[in-house]
């Protein structure tokens, strides 16, 4: 699991590296560029993403989450990984009593 957002963002970019341009490289983007304009990744992709998100940083992906806003980018791709576990995080932690 990455410990730094640097971490998180280089998973991602292994990820679309690997899976959307087979090693190569070919396509150049910034973290900020959208992966769809830029032709990386179609809406088959998309889903790839979305498997590739829920099973290596155990997140639901909900029907609501699934907009260029959260998954576009690298940047918006680890945004929305380090809402949807805070979130998580705050769901799950302990009710204090007092």
């Amino acid at each position: 699991m990455a410990e730094t957002n640097n971490d998180l963002h280089e998973l991602i970019i292994e990820f679309v590296n690997n899976n959307f341009l087979m090693g190569s490289g070919a396509i150049k983007f910034s973290y900020d560029d959208s992966l769809i304009e830029k032709g990386v990744i179609d809406s088959t992709g998309i889903l790839e993403m979305v498997n590739f998100i829920q099973k290596n940083f155990g997140i639901k992906i909900n029907d609501e989450d699934l907009i260029p806003e959260n998954l576009d980018s690298i940047n918006s791709i680890a945004s929305f990984i380090t809402r949807k576990k805070s979130k998580e995080r705050d769901n799950n932690a302990p009710f204090e009593i007092r």
